[in-house]
């Protein structure tokens, strides 16, 4: 289990995902729900069961939270999510934008055994979530 948020967007009929991560009140549900706005679907907010199937990694919520998402300022809510989606990318949130790189090097972590592509991101940026989206694009996982 990981502490961890997880939105998809579907790509050649499969829902592929983002893996948001990051420490306590750094942004991770927050960037997910504006990721919901733009597009996305939820599949598992603050908990995520990961494991491999196939050679590839999948995520889903715990049973206890499934479907849930937690609104600051409204409280935990009904988002109506994915039962599970492939995890596509790892997003990892940072506290300070300046420590998002430029141009960064392509970077992988290995989750359950498999290799994933891992990404910084500010989550508190405007555009944080049409950038994700245009780092599935680029990985070609999402239309």
């Amino acid at each position: 289990m990981r502490h961890a948020g997880l939105i998809a967007r579907r790509c050649d009929g499969l829902w592929r995902g983002a893996l948001i991560e990051g420490p306590s009140g750094i942004g991770k549900s927050d960037l997910a729900l504006r990721a919901l706005d733009a597009g996305f679907r939820l599949v598992a907010d603050d908990r995520v069961v990961v494991f491999a199937a196939g050679g590839r990694v999948y995520g889903k919520p715990p049973e206890t939270l499934a479907g849930l998402i937690e609104v600051r300022g409204l409280g935990v809510i009904d988002a109506g999510a994915l039962p599970f989606c492939q995890v596509a990318l790892v997003i990892r949130c940072v506290a300070d934008p300046a420590a998002v790189e430029r141009l960064p090097d392509p970077r992988a972590e290995t989750i359950a055994g498999v290799s994933v592509p891992v990404f910084d991101l500010w989550p508190r940026e405007p555009a944080a979530p049409a950038k994700m989206r245009r780092m599935m694009q680029s990985l070609g996982v999402a239309p």
